[in-house]
């Protein structure tokens, strides 16, 4: 679908933005994602985000069409879903959770980041440099499984309610159940390095992660 709406768009359109996925780079890291870094997509909706990549590359070569691709990682902010979401109801209803012991690196994005790099790449006149580039984005604020939810807790007016367990068990039972995906989100580090779009085109974030959990915390009700 995402090539069958670029050739028609290459007919009239200057510039296609096309959110990927930091799934093309792989799952998780021990060293920071580059735009230069071989992809290792694993699954098929990060295969397909790649697959839509090569696609894109091959049709800005026949057209004055211009090309933008973004790799963002979780993206979280209010009405985000999937795992974030389950945490946030969890923090809303006063839950303790057993992650007070996760030391990993996760790299996000913010809603109000993403959205704001988006225009920025679409703006054409303003981005010249962006034309059929890759860009891994991020807030620039990587934090731990642990310091998250910290912060969750207090964007929500709580304490922080986080028991220590032991990682080692923790991965043992999520992966007993077949939740590999949880084990790789939870526990795992997925950094980001978006120099790139810091020093090609001079962006930077609008707004910093607690500001952007303050927002999520607005969107709940805590009892």
């Amino acid at each position: 679908a995402t090539i069958e709406l670029a050739k028609i768009s290459s007919k009239s359109v200057k510039r296609f933005v096309f959110i990927s996925s930091i799934g093309v780079n792989g799952t998780y890291n021990s060293s920071p994602f580059l735009e230069i870094d071989t992809p290792y997509p694993s699954g098929d909706y990060a295969t397909s985000k790649y697959q839509a990549e090569l696609g894109l590359f091959d049709i800005v070569k026949n057209s004055s069409m211009e090309v933008v691709i973004i790799r963002p990682p979780l993206i979280y902010g209010p009405a985000a879903k999937g795992n974030f979401h389950t945490l946030a109801k969890l923090i809303e209803k006063g839950i303790p959770l057993p992650l007070g012991s996760v030391s990993n690196k996760r790299s996000l994005i913010g809603l109000d980041n993403l959205v704001n790099f988006v225009i920025f790449c679409a703006d054409f006149n303003k981005t010249p440099k962006a034309a059929n580039q890759l860009f891994l984005i991020s807030d620039g604020e990587d934090v731990s499984t642990t310091e998250l939810l910290v912060r969750m807790f207090t964007s929500f007016g709580m304490r922080p309610r986080l028991v220590k367990i032991p990682i080692p068990f923790l991965s043992f039972v999520v992966n007993i159940f077949g939740k590999s995906k949880i084990d790789r989100q939870l526990f795992k580090s997925l950094q980001i390095d978006n120099s790139k779009a810091r020093t090609l085109l001079g962006w930077t974030p609008v707004t910093s992660m607690n500001e952007q959990l303050r927002k999520v915390a607005k969107c709940y009700s805590v009892k």
